[in-house]
């Protein structure tokens, strides 16, 4: 058995079947088929164990995956690494195969806490990806790193000016803003009125309603 097959059968052996059907309805566009319903307690706990086998590094050469829950887990082992420079080649490798929001947005490596200088051009890099989870995943970088005294006035204008139709890039880019506006009220309040989502209320967090992603159901 390779490590691809033994790794997907632990993870149906941590299904959850009613998990899995209220899952599927916050990612509708991805095929229910790939969604084996593993809750997040339980795949986090799996990948901190599976990280200390030898047989992690060579699950993170498979790409792509075929379920879901593969790419999470892919990207758990990449949110624990240390090396900075290792982390960064693995997102390169994982990134142009993200497909949906849940799975960018768990995408944390502890490592950038440390290097957020040698992180931004990366960023900028990101920033500029054809790929809309990269650019996704790009701003909420800015986000969690650079708000507070990292911050640079600059940061803001690169989200402003990211250029996009796509539905989980401008709510990523709402969601940046509403974050910011709380810790820098001054210099973000000039980006609500022409930004092409109108204001921060655009952004579940400042109105309490969340607009219909495409292929949503009831």
């Amino acid at each position: 058995m390779s490590v691809e097959q033994r790794v997907q059968a632990r993870l149906f052996e941590l299904q959850d079947r009613q998990y899995r059907a209220f899952h599927c309805r916050l990612i509708p566009h991805i095929n229910p088929e790939t969604v084996i319903g593993v809750r997040t307690p339980e795949l986090r706990k799996f990948a901190k164990a599976f990280s200390k086998e030898p047989e992690a590094g060579e699950f993170l050469q498979i790409l792509p995956h075929k379920f879901y829950e593969e790419n999470n887990l892919h990207g758990f082992l990449i949110e624990a690494m240390k090396d900075y420079h290792q982390v960064v080649a693995a997102l390169d490798a994982f990134l142009p195969y993200v497909d949906n929001w849940a799975t960018c947005d768990l995408l944390k490596p502890v490592c950038f806490a440390k290097n957020r200088e040698k992180l931004l051009p990366c960023v900028t890099r990101w920033l500029g990806d054809a790929h809309p989870y990269t650019v996704r995943f790009a701003i909420e970088m800015l986000m969690t790193h650079y708000l507070r005294e990292d911050f640079s006035p600059e940061y803001p204008a690169w989200v402003a000016a990211v250029e996009s139709d796509h539905y989980y890039i401008r709510m990523m880019q709402a969601w940046y803003f509403a974050t910011a506006l709380a810790f820098r009220y001054e210099e973000i309040l000039p980006y609500l009125t022409p930004f092409p989502l109108g204001t921060a209320k655009n952004h579940p967090k400042g109105s309490g309603e969340l607009p219909r992603p495409p292929g949503a159901q009831g």
